[in-house]
């Protein structure tokens, strides 16, 4: 399944493991067949090069965590390299979901060419890295931006340099880039219809942040071509993103209530089915029209 017409296609749902997975394989692979038996299509990682993401100061920082003492202890123990990535193309394979990862720098960019991936993702914090977005165009792999933090000035910015660089946008995600989205408000999910009228040409998704189900069935409703979740085994766990997650429980019902919707869309045709014949005859007194 591809990101695009969706009336032909559904929505494209992603379970994004992130960094969810703190470091530990098992957990990364739990989390694939967790995705994979709510329904969903895609699950996506990240990938970075800690010392070119984060200077040498940044990761001397003081930041007590599973690792160690400093945010460069973080950081590295949370990177998987070729070992665990090998492992994830396996699973991934022998399941028939898509993944793929968003790539913090173009050292990154180079190891995901490794992998056979539909896409790469970009960030809401690399959307204006237009050294990144050129990169990641000339690879010619479609390429997906998430618009948090963003304008819609650098949003057309970005899309522009993706498509001046030969490359192609795929989908653009509305965003809100609180972990937890803070208020309901500020979803703002009439941006998907905004965005829609600004890009006609590219299918437009949601990326959500908030906790709970309904405002990303809502987006589904609204248009959205792909509608991606961070999704966790316990909320409870170590990680900044972990409380903007989904469990199991709440993947089961997005994946279900968005595949509800879908069968309850319909054409928009209005006719008399032949299921409603016995019931209009038995109730309809005349029939004079």
């Amino acid at each position: 399944m591809t990101i695009g017409d969706i009336d032909q296609n559904g929505c494209y749902i992603v379970g994004e493991i992130g960094i969810n997975h703190n470091g530990n394989l098992d957990t990364a692979l739990e989390l694939i067949n967790m995705a994979y038996g709510a329904g969903c299509d895609a699950v996506k990682f990240q990938k970075r090069t800690v010392e070119v993401v984060y200077t040498p100061e940044e990761l001397a920082k003081p930041r007590p965590n599973p690792f160690g003492d400093t945010n460069g202890h973080l950081k590295r123990g949370l990177e998987f390299g070729t070992f665990e990535y090998d492992r994830i193309a396996g699973a991934c394979k022998a399941l028939n979901i898509d993944w793929y990862a968003s790539p913090w720098d173009e050292i990154s960019v180079d190891f995901m060419m490794n992998y056979n991936c539909p896409y790469h993702k970009i960030a809401s914090a690399s959307l204006t890295d237009r050294g990144l977005l050129d990169y990641c165009a000339q690879t010619r792999r479609p390429i997906l931006l998430s618009t948090g933090m963003s304008t819609i000035n650098q949003i057309t910015d970005a899309v522009d340099v993706v498509e001046n660089a030969g490359g192609e946008v795929a989908c653009i995600y509305h965003c809100n880039s609180t972990y937890p989205s803070r208020n309901n408000e500020e979803i703002n999910l009439l941006g998907i219809v905004t965005l829609k009228k600004i890009f006609p040409q590219i299918p437009i998704g949601y990326s959500g942040h908030e906790r709970g189900v309904p405002p990303s069935v809502a987006a589904a409703v609204l248009g959205a071509a792909s509608v991606e979740r961070h999704i966790t085994l316990d909320r409870s766990s170590f990680g900044s993103d972990q409380a903007a997650s989904l469990e199991p429980r709440g993947l089961d019902l997005l994946c279900r209530d968005i595949r509800t919707w879908e069968e309850c869309r319909g054409d928009g045709s209005i006719q008399v089915y032949n299921s409603e014949l016995p019931i209009m005859k038995k109730l309809r007194r005349k029939d004079t029209l």
